[in-house]
């Protein structure tokens, strides 16, 4: 499988980077009480933080950057807010993080704890580029202009219930399926995680110079938790990763 950022999102980007983790092998049926307990924990120290700062989730310094991305992109963040500021700004208005099975709940632990947007895909839904070969070795997923042929399904939505995304708008996509509207702004019901997830591909967005550090630490992090918590099912649980930029822009796994 593969990973892949287009030339053209570099040019509008030139220091974005992407930290891949790609996870195989994981029980994603069972509740993982301490992934609960650290989603939890990592939950109430953001919300303490916006209690004695006072500031918004939109002004913190860790969410600026991906602001202006956004608007270099042609997004308005005041419309479409990434992911890991639409995290923050739930907490911070006390709404709390709910728990949704264990990968799920991984990331959004990883992610709190690093305040990154992090994704999360099923993998054995990537297509090829043509749309063909769904779960097969050679389908990947790209970060890349949509086309007239790309289709969004949101999440819950019956089959065949779309919300394309406007002709340029940069998405994650899997052959025409997009994953992810607006850079990372909302996911899709295709690629979503289940009980019977058992592959996970996360994507770590940050910027060259401001918080690459914090994507590799993120990187090396998950590697740690998916040994102490998804191998233990017994099932053969192998992790991969990567770091994409625009000198080395696809990653194969």
């Amino acid at each position: 499988m593969y990973f892949e950022v287009s030339k053209e999102v570099f040019d509008k980007l030139p220091d974005f980077v992407i930290g891949v983790v790609a996870v195989q092998g994981i029980d994603n049926s069972k509740e993982v009480p301490a992934i609960e307990d650290m989603l939890d924990r990592y939950a109430e120290e953001c919300r303490q933080y916006f209690e004695a700062s006072g500031n918004k989730a939109k002004d913190d310094p860790c969410v600026t950057p991906y602001r202006e991305a956004f608007r270099a992109i042609g997004i308005n963040p005041n419309r479409y807010a990434c992911s890991i500021e639409a995290l923050m700004d739930r907490i911070a208005k006390g709404k709390g993080m709910p728990h949704i099975n264990p990968a799920v709940d991984l990331g959004n632990a990883v992610s709190l704890r690093y305040r990154l947007p992090i994704g999360a895909h099923d993998m054995y839904t990537f297509l090829r580029p043509d749309g063909t070969g769904r779960g097969s070795e050679d389908a990947g997923i790209e970060i890349r202009a949509a086309g007239p042929d790309d289709h969004f399904r949101p999440f819950g939505a019956p089959e065949g219930e779309f919300d394309d995304p406007e002709p340029g708008e940069i998405v994650y996509v899997s052959g025409n399926e997009v994953r992810t509207r607006r850079w990372t702004w909302r996911q899709s019901e295709q690629g979503k995680m289940t009980d019977r997830t058992s592959a996970v591909f996360y994507p770590i967005d940050g910027f060259e110079g401001v918080n690459s550090d914090d994507v590799k630490k993120a990187m090396k992090e998950f590697t740690e938790l998916v040994a102490n918590y998804f191998a233990r099912s017994g099932s053969r649980c192998t992790v991969a990763t990567g770091f994409v930029d625009k000198d080395n822009p696809r990653f194969e796994f």
